[in-house]
């Protein structure tokens, strides 16, 4: 039972990251909306009505299915010699950024340049590190999941944390897909308790887009999203602020 939970769960999830309604639902299954409600609730799901569900939401059951693992998967830390081996070498750490991001070795062997000597020595490298498996049906297979967290003070931040706030944001963020969001504002220590969950579930949202986009057929483009949230007052504004007098 704990197992058709989950599948509900984020069934869910996926129904919310896609913008569905139960109502919108029940009109392109032919259902009633009492009839949905139902068989979440319930957790009723014949295999029919799963694929119905799920050709709704636009994805496929296998694409739910992976969602699922997803779910079940906690953010992982990497050792700090493997941080290290990737942070000295820009080539290793660009091929297991793609691989990370859903990229199959055919589609980096198609398009981006790498010599065919050099794929060969880094996937011999990531399999070398323990990130990477060879499995003889699907090939190279990632033994680490998406969700890195990288350390602090750590190896690869410690390279390359600069340089990537720096190309992310040296841009006009103006075009149609793009979005820039900024707005300082006084807030309460609940609020900001608030605030930060709810940071912290638009970037798993993030998270599951990306991966029931990845067997997706339609076209994908690269994205990036950085949420960050700190207590910050403009520089000119706090150098005017009046400071509490010295005790004598």
């Amino acid at each position: 039972m704990e197992e058709t939970r989950q599948l509900t769960a984020a069934l869910k999830r996926c129904l919310k990251s896609r913008g569905l309604t139960y109502a919108q639902l029940a009109r392109r299954i032919n259902l009633s909306e009492a009839s949905v409600k139902r068989t979440f609730a319930q957790h009723s799901f014949t295999l029919r009505r799963l694929e119905q569900v799920c050709a709704a939401a636009g994805m496929s059951i296998a694409e739910l299915a992976r969602l699922l693992e997803r779910g079940r998967q906690h953010p992982t830390s990497l050792s700090f010699e493997q941080e290290a081996a990737l942070a000295r070498d820009p080539q290793l750490l660009a091929y297991f950024y793609l691989l990370l991001n859903g990229s199959s070795e055919g589609r980096i062997r198609r398009d981006y340049e790498f010599s065919e000597r050099a794929l060969q020595q880094l996937r011999a490298r990531l399999i070398e590190l323990q990130l990477a498996e060879d499995t003889s049906r699907r090939g190279l297979r990632l033994r680490v999941g998406r969700q890195i967290v990288w350390r602090r003070d750590g190896p690869v931040r410690s390279a390359y944390e600069r340089q990537v706030k720096r190309e992310f944001l040296d841009n006009e963020f103006a075009g149609r897909r793009d979005y820039l969001g900024w707005q300082p504002a006084e807030l309460t220590d609940a609020s900001i308790e608030v605030l930060r969950r709810k940071l912290h579930q638009l970037y798993n949202d993030y998270l599951e887009l990306a991966d029931l986009d990845a067997g997706s057929a339609q076209p994908r483009h690269s994205t990036a999203m950085l949420l960050a949230f700190r207590p910050w007052v403009l520089g000119s504004v706090a150098a005017r602020r009046r400071r509490a007098p010295q005790p004598r």
